[in-house]
């Protein structure tokens, strides 16, 4: 079982990087194999080029698209960490979906037109994270709308299924640690199923 962690989150000390590590924690005590992929620290580019994009005249994927899809390409399970801003998940993030997963690794072209998933089988993950309490995200529609575009769009796009989604909202500098050990706890025990 391999996990591809993929963080999202400018701080090297931040909550969501205390999920990331609880998750590797968890799944490599499970017995599982986790590749972290720390966007800001491996200063990912997140900026889609035009030669990447499919076109008439064929489409490059970029040397470092190449690495990430190397690094991750054989994972069962994708875990994504990162904060919602503006209750969407951060450019590095979206970018790196549509960098690494798009066309040849998470769907190829299919004869006709369309396109197939490539992914098929593969769990979708996600743990994010909000000033904002998680209520306000569900009466203001910020919630839906997030498991609808990126988390099962994504997922059906690629042919994943959808794991989980854990979200931990009204996080602030005011948080009490015991709450903040309990989110963790949260993510460990997920992390753990996932690697059976």
């Amino acid at each position: 079982m391999k996990h591809a962690l993929i963080l999202g989150h400018p701080k090297a000390r931040s909550f969501a990087g205390a999920v990331a590590g609880a998750y590797r924690e968890a799944a490599q005590g499970a017995g599982a194999q986790v590749v972290l992929r720390d966007l800001y620290d491996i200063q990912f580019e997140p900026r889609l080029s035009a030669a990447e994009t499919p076109s008439p005249d064929g489409f490059a994927p970029a040397a470092d698209v190449l690495r990430e899809r190397e690094f991750i390409g054989d994972a069962d399970v994708f875990a994504f960490v990162y904060p919602l801003w503006f209750n969407a998940p951060p450019a590095i993030i979206s970018g790196y979906v549509q960098r690494v997963f798009g066309m040849g690794f998470g769907y190829g072209p299919v004869a006709g037109g369309g396109n197939a998933p490539l992914l098929k089988g593969r769990k979708l993950a996600t743990f994010t994270s909000s000033g904002a309490p998680t209520e306000w995200l569900v009466r203001e529609g910020g919630w839906e709308a997030l498991q609808k575009l990126f988390d099962e769009h994504f997922a059906d796009a690629c042919g994943m299924v959808v794991a989980e989604h854990v979200h931990f909202g009204g996080l602030s500098a005011a948080t009490r640690p015991d709450v903040i050990e309990s989110y963790l706890a949260r993510t460990r025990e997920t992390a753990t199923r996932l690697s059976r």
